[in-house]
């Protein structure tokens, strides 16, 4: 199954792209996460372009040697630049300093990150756990409730109304994905 997620990955012209580009990005323990992945796999699986309605394109990266939000802002603005050309939104997230923000931003406590693995690890929905960088995949759930269109709520991340907010917003564009609890 790990073949056809990169095959139907890299079928979204910006995610080749960014993998293509990677080495010049130089982010530590850096990862292309999320929507740009799973979202890819739900269009194809709908039949629409490999791109259609992914917003942005997220990457993590982890690096206590600055948590501040101005480093963040300059790792965003060097990967902007690498990635300017290719007209897609990229959001570019420090693992490392997550916990600073995401209870002010969400409203739901969120303990520190020991790497960026444990990012993905965290999102709401473990079928959209996925993480990519070039011949390395991390899916700590696997990939068959991603490609069986199956939205749980994350033990891990147990929000409920954050999960059921997320779930009604993905269910709205492909609606053949079903929630289960």
């Amino acid at each position: 199954m790990q073949d056809r997620f990169f095959a139907d990955i890299l079928t979204n012209r910006h995610n080749r792209a960014i993998l293509e580009r990677w080495p010049s990005l130089a982010l530590p323990d850096g990862w292309l996460v999320a929507g740009c992945l799973f979202q890819t796999v739900w269009n194809l699986h709908s039949g629409h372009a490999p791109e259609a309605g992914i917003k942005d394109y997220d990457l993590f990266y982890f690096d206590t040697t600055d948590t501040s939000a101005a480093a963040e802002r300059q790792v965003q603005a060097r990967v902007s630049d690498a990635l300017g050309d290719l007209g897609i939104t990229v959001e570019v997230s420090n693992q490392a300093r997550v916990h600073l923000w995401y209870e002010s931003y969400f409203g739901e406590p969120y303990a520190a990150l020991r790497n960026s693995r444990e990012g993905i690890d965290r999102f709401l929905v473990p079928a959209t756990c996925v993480g990519v960088r070039p011949g390395e995949l991390y899916a700590p759930n696997g990939l068959e409730q991603l490609y069986e269109g199956v939205l749980t709520m994350n033990p891990r991340t147990p929000h409920r109304e954050l999960f059921l907010k997320k779930a009604e917003s993905y269910r709205s564009r492909w609606p053949w994905l079903r929630v289960v609890f």
